[in-house]
């Protein structure tokens, strides 16, 4: 069962709705410990003071903020004692806004907020209708773990979700990471589009950690003491010139393929509506075979073929 890792309130204006906040995401990854390669015993984390060697317990371990290297001011939890946190206990209801005015890059963790006790459930439940029928989100501060927080409250199912939000001032500006200025021609983006159109579907499907599963695999093999699977690679070209119309009519074909539409005949699978100039593009592409046929070929003779 999952335990709750906050109780307080939502303050609602005057309405107060005591609440649990659980987990929403649970951890499904494989996690591993730091073994010594010498002899597979267990590296362990311990905590000890630089000035006297000595190892410490969890009591004898407090907060200090380095001003430099040499300079540490301590603090003490008695010094926090006195600051202002009004929502130390509470989650205070800022402002209600339209949900498409919150970009995904804010997003952070999700939790479930759960009625804390049977007083709780007509105004959690009045609070679920209103977001509901608003279709707005509402922006909250709390505290948890120390520090004051950003929230945005929204109805998952039958459920008031808690989405954690970074602070404005946290976000890093993405100036200057775009390419150069490119011309895109009417052919490039109607290949980009169909291959869009291709690969289209409703959510997110049945999307599975595979690498997770190799791991877990390769775990059961080394228990069992037989050789683990392997996975042959592709070697990916780079640093080549890429044909973009090519690529897209390829990856448009291969998409096709994998959903069955082109009933394995790869000359269905065509980006439409560029007719004149895939025609004019064909001798190129030609070329382009040649060149791998010519690579391959002397990749042959040298011995430097994929690797199996």
């Amino acid at each position: 069962m999952v335990r709750p890792v906050w109780s307080g309130a939502v303050s609602f204006g005057l309405v107060t709705i005591p609440v649990k906040m659980l987990p929403a995401v649970g951890d499904h990854g494989v996690h591993f410990r730091q073994i010594h390669t010498a002899d597979d015993g267990l590296v362990r984390n311990r905590k000890v003071c630089e000035i006297d060697g000595k190892e410490l317990s969890a009591d004898e371990i407090a907060r200090g903020y380095e001003v430099s290297k040499d300079v540490v001011v301590p603090l003490r939890d008695e010094d926090f004692d006195g600051l202002p946190l009004p929502t130390a206990k509470a989650l205070e209801i800022e402002a209600f806004v339209d949900a498409s005015q919150i970009d995904p890059i804010q997003m952070g963790d999700t939790y479930y907020l759960q009625a804390d006790g049977q007083v709780a459930g007509k105004p959690y439940a009045l609070l679920r209708a209103a977001l509901k029928r608003s279709d707005r989100v509402a922006l909250a501060k709390y505290a948890f773990s120390g520090k004051e927080r950003l929230g945005m409250l929204r109805v998952l199912d039958d459920a008031i979700a808690l989405q954690v939000l970074h602070w404005p001032d946290e976000i890093r500006s993405p100036d200057g990471l775009a390419p150069p200025s490119v011309k895109l021609t009417d052919e490039e983006m109607t290949g980009a589009l169909a291959l869009m159109d291709t690969m289209a579907r409703d959510g997110i499907g049945d999307e599975q950690d595979e690498y997770r599963v190799a791991v877990e695999k390769l775990i059961e093999a080394k228990i069992e003491h037989r050789p683990p699977p392997r996975a042959r690679h592709e070697e990916q070209p780079r640093g080549e010139v890429v044909d973009i119309m090519a690529a897209l009519e390829d990856s448009v074909r291969r998409a096709q393929q994998s959903r069955g539409e082109s009933g394995g005949q790869a000359e269905d699978a065509t980006v439409h509506e560029m007719p004149k100039k895939r025609a004019a593009k064909a001798p190129a592409k030609k070329t382009a075979a040649k060149k791998a046929t010519s690579k391959k070929t002397a990749a042959k003779k040298t011995g430097r073929g994929r690797p199996a």
